[in-house]
């Protein structure tokens, strides 16, 4: 324990949630493999679990090694990752791919560019307290950026610029701007973007399709509405919405303790039981009970993550963290909400539960600079107590003339 505690700094309650989704991640990845195993890889189903072992192994070594830094460091890194994000997000747009293969390694640009916005607002947010209700000084360049990002991530990838626009909002308003001038440019996005999703929806069903169209996949998310809002009575073949079918089966069949490990039997149907779906696999297998634990996990990461920021008398470390934990939050919410039926597919993994390197790595990231900033403050924590320990005056000694009870009898029995 004392080595641990070593080595291992910061919120120790979520060390406790990077396990307990570890152990999660492992045992519903195995048993959501077996199906590929045995089509591809001739039943070894050791090849996948030993691979996604892999990730995690790093995606956990991240949030040690990036713990162990101060958290000023990323307030200095923050406008370099955003200078180097826009440039990447253009090359995906280009060539209409989610993601990019820079010596050797693939990634989603994306779930990079969600960690260098966050990290770019935060400082930004914190310089710019003095004038924090300024329009133009201080909202507009700012959103002026989120506007960018997230419509460079939208044409390939819309759910996850939603959650991303949402988070950004969100931090904002938790950075004091004004909520009057706040709302006002939210409703104006709303507005362009529901104009622009209205006019390709209407295209897509008279049949129009155009090398813009195809840029912003419009036929797959105008199917993935449809099939939700049952708007699609031409198609009634289970195969328009079969994966929403089989999740839902999944989670009607679990019960409350579920079928127990390596019983689900939807893993063979599901097309990703290992990633997009896998909370439904977790209910089918450890039932909702099994869910609820997911989701608690989760939630008290929210909660760990407010008690730090509350402990922050900085601002940086208190955005960054907040930003950090809602990004995490919010898109676990949106995968399992789709997992039981709630929302229209949208391709969101789970975060440090789903199979998928870049998603592990980066959710690792983000817990790591989370532990980081954690960190900082219990070391503060731990000088103030050692000074008001030191302020406070010696204990009097007991004068000498008093005397124990039984003394005091003594002398005046003599």
């Amino acid at each position: 324990m004392n080595v641990i505690n070593k080595y291992f700094k910061g919120d120790p309650n979520i060390w406790a949630i990077i396990v307990g989704l570890s152990v999660f991640s492992l045992l519903a990845v195995y048993s959501s493999t077996g199906t590929l195993a045995y089509s591809f890889k001739q039943g070894n189903t050791a090849i996948y679990i030993l691979r996604h072992s892999g990730f995690l192994a790093v995606g956990i070594t991240i949030a040690f090694v990036l713990h162990i830094f101060p958290y000023k460091y990323y307030a200095r890194i923050s406008q370099w990752l955003m200078a180097l994000v826009i440039p990447l997000l253009i090359i995906t747009l280009v060539t209409s791919f989610r993601w990019l293969k820079i010596f050797g390694i693939s990634f989603q640009t994306s779930d990079f560019a969600k960690m260098a916005l966050i990290m770019y607002l935060a400082q930004q947010l914190a310089l710019r307290q003095a004038e924090i209700l300024d329009f133009k000084k201080t909202l507009l360049p700012m959103f002026s950026v989120i506007v960018v990002v997230c419509g460079l991530i939208f044409p390939t990838n819309f759910s996850t610029a939603g959650l991303l626009f949402a988070v950004s909002v969100l931090l904002l308003f938790v950075g004091r701007v004004s909520l009057k001038q706040l709302s006002g440019l939210c409703a104006i996005s709303l507005v362009a973007v529901t104009i622009l999703l209205g006019s390709f929806y209407g295209l897509q069903k008279k049949g129009v399709d155009n090398a813009i169209m195809k840029v912003f996949r419009t036929e797959t998310w105008v199917n993935r509405i449809d099939r939700f809002i049952g708007n699609n009575p031409e198609n009634t073949d289970l195969n328009e919405n079969f994966q929403s079918i089989q999740a839902k089966i999944a989670v009607g069949t679990g019960g409350f303790i579920g079928k127990g490990p390596g019983n689900s039997v939807q893993r063979n149907f599901l097309p990703q039981p290992f990633s997009d779906f896998i909370f439904a696999i977790i209910i089918e297998e450890y039932g909702v009970l099994g869910g609820i634990i997911v989701l608690f996990l989760y939630l008290t990461l929210l909660y760990r993550s407010i008690l730090i920021v509350r402990k922050c008398d900085k601002t940086f470390p208190a955005f960054l963290v907040m930003g950090l934990s809602l990004s995490i939050v919010f898109q676990a919410l949106v995968n399992m909400a789709v997992a039981v039926g709630l929302m229209p597919v949208t391709g969101q993994p789970l975060p440090f539960i789903s199979w998928g390197g870049t998603s592990m790595l980066f959710t690792g990231a983000a817990f790591g600079i989370i532990l980081s900033v954690s960190r900082e403050m219990r070391k503060d924590d731990e000088v103030k107590n050692r000074k008001s320990a030191e302020k406070q005056p010696p204990e009097e000694p007991e004068s000498a003339t008093e005397s124990e009870p039984e003394e005091e009898y003594i002398s005046q029995t003599e």
